[in-house]
């Protein structure tokens, strides 16, 4: 089981990371702006270091809060988007499914 990280909770340094069978393997970075050029960037990265394709990944973690609103923002629209495109859920719930912040 292949699964995506995503952490953009603090739009300051951004965590991207894959869980293979288990285990951890992750990426951060300090930015100063465009997190979202940089996420998508970061994923290509870790992807191609661990040589997967983005259509082994079967899930996606992406943290939801609490963090900065823009950060946050910008994780959940790259993690519905790719979970859209590659039919697997986000956070364990199913395409569509509505992705509720923790208080």
């Amino acid at each position: 089981m292949t699964t995506l990280i995503i952490d953009t909770a603090n739009n300051r340094p951004i965590t991207v990371g894959v869980k293979i069978n288990g285990e951890d393997f992750k990426s951060t970075e300090n930015i100063t702006s465009r997190s979202s050029r940089i996420v998508l960037s970061m994923i290509d990265s870790i992807l191609r270091k661990h040589k997967i394709r983005l259509r082994d990944i079967d899930g996606i973690l992406v943290n939801t809060g609490p963090g900065s609103f823009t950060g946050l923002r910008a994780g959940i629209a790259i993690a519905n988007a790719l979970s859209y495109t590659l039919k697997v859920p986000v956070n364990g719930k199913k395409l569509g499914a509505k992705i509720t912040p923790k208080y």
